[in-house]
């Protein structure tokens, strides 16, 4: 039903002079249908590499159970759980041994729809699904681009690929596809865009009013813990990867991404990792707690130092620690559940961040899709307890989130995954982008503190379109 991945060729390249990365390189192919980018910036130690991947021998959209596969042979409508058609694909797909070029040599790129929870857990779906989009896109690239930004590599990766009825097309030469790459990037720049008024799901009163709700929710011992978000939208026209990389060159950091989904284009602007997987080990990186960024020196280290001594985000964080590692412990062997890192302060253009280091030693009878059962969504942007949270923030949200607190990366097939929290993420469909902020409420949040935290964090794009919110 998959076909079979029949070899990987692997070329050194030096990128032309004129190119810095991966970014300038993609604009060549960034219209293409299913071209995707997991871009890294900044020096964080998980900001290493960057890749890029083009042309793919096969594609899974998904929405509700209806599953479409298109491939060399066409396209075919299935009827089921994705997870578990993901679940047969990756299986069926799966190559031996580690991958013989870190991190990715082959695999799936895209998103996952954090209403994917749906498919996880029986939940009541009060939300209003006004975006109509698909809850999942994975597309399989025949042409990989990998750059290791620490060890100053780049690699060219080519997966020869036969459909299940073995009419495989015969492969193009790695140096043609390079030298189409490369003229591609040199006669295409980013071009201008033009964008409309903004607007909210929320008004500031309902978005107090909310906040209220769910401290109310906290009090009476429902939850512990609930994040709430808030989406903008504005008119848009031109082209969307400028806006991307305007985002980048402002504010970089580890988990960007740029994915043409076919009628609709993300980006994600994301420093929250969710999963990493190599072999056996397994990691995540929740954030909790912010503080903006001062406008002096003084006022700057005054923030930092308020955010580290806060005993309110140190409560937020552990919690999701807590839920975290009793995420993982449901895939991991016994006793191998640890916290590496706890509280690690980020600095970012416009705020700073709260981070901690989790991992574990997966069991070796659980799959890539057993990992995304025991722990998706991310604990860091639901709350705690898990379910409850995630039920009170359809009540609470007007409108689905979609990609928005789901995730982005890629899937690989060497026992191998990389995942950010879809956060500081935008969704260009038709002419309009849609663009979500929120954060985690506890009984002793401020309701108009936890408002402005949401306009901080999306201060970055709402100062490159120029408006305010």
């Amino acid at each position: 039903m998959w076909g079979r991945i029949t070899d990987l060729q692997i070329i050194p390249r030096d990128l032309p002079g004129d190119l810095v990365g991966l970014e300038q390189l993609f604009q060549g192919v960034r219209g293409q249908p299913y071209a995707m980018l997991l871009l890294s910036g900044g020096n964080l130690d998980s900001a290493r590499y960057s890749l890029m991947g083009w042309e793919p021998f096969l594609i899974i959209r998904a929405k509700g159970t209806q599953v479409e596969v298109h491939g060399a042979g066409g396209g075919r409508r299935l009827t089921g759980n994705p997870l578990d058609l993901l679940e047969d694909c990756l299986g069926s797909l799966a190559l031996p041994g580690e991958t013989p070029v870190a991190p990715l040599a082959a695999g799936a790129m895209g998103f996952l729809a954090y209403d994917l929870k749906n498919h996880l857990e029986r939940l009541p779906v009060t939300v209003r699904d006004d975006l109509r989009l698909p809850e999942m896109v994975l597309a399989f690239p025949r042409h990989l681009v990998i750059q290791d930004r620490w060890e100053g590599r780049t690699v060219q990766v080519e997966v020869a690929y036969t459909p299940p009825d073995g009419s495989a097309a015969r492969p193009r030469q790695p140096d043609s596809v390079w030298d189409e790459l490369r003229r591609a990037a040199a006669g295409s720049e980013s071009q201008t865009y033009r964008v409309g008024e903004l607007t909210s799901t929320f008004t500031k009163e309902r978005y107090l009013k909310a906040v209220r709700r769910a401290r109310e929710y906290i009090r009476q011992g429902d939850i512990y813990q609930v994040n709430l978000s808030q989406r903008f939208s504005f008119p848009f026209q031109g082209d969307f990867y400028r806006l991307f990389l305007q985002l980048f060159r402002r504010n970089p950091a580890p988990f960007y991404a740029y994915l043409h989904c076919g009628g609709f284009q993300i980006l994600s602007t994301s420093m929250e990792r969710f999963l990493l997987r190599r072999g056996e080990y397994l990691e995540t990186r929740p954030i909790k707690g912010t503080r903006p960024r001062g406008r002096t020196p003084g006022e700057d280290e005054a923030q930092r130092r308020e955010l580290q001594a806060s005993v309110k985000e140190d409560a937020e964080l552990s919690m999701i620690v807590d839920l975290l590692r009793n995420d993982l412990g449901r895939v991991c062997q016994g006793r191998t559940v640890e916290v590496k890192e706890h509280k690690r302060l980020e600095a970012y253009e416009n705020v700073y961040h709260l981070v901690s280091i989790v991992t574990g030693r997966l069991r070796p009878d659980c799959s890539q899709v057993d990992i995304l059962r025991a722990t998706f969504p991310g604990g860091s942007i639901t709350g705690c307890p898990k379910i409850r949270a995630m039920e009170i923030i359809d009540e609470l949200e007007p409108v689905v989130r979609h990609v928005y607190c789901g995730s982005i990366g890629y899937l690989g097939l060497h026992r191998n995954l990389d995942l950010n929290i879809a956060i500081r993420t935008a969704i260009q469909s038709g002419e309009q982008v849609h663009f979500s902020v929120g954060g985690g409420i506890v009984y002793d949040s401020e309701e108009v503190a936890e408002y402005e935290e949401t306009l901080h964090k999306g201060m970055t794009l709402f100062n490159i379109i120029g408006q305010m919110a």
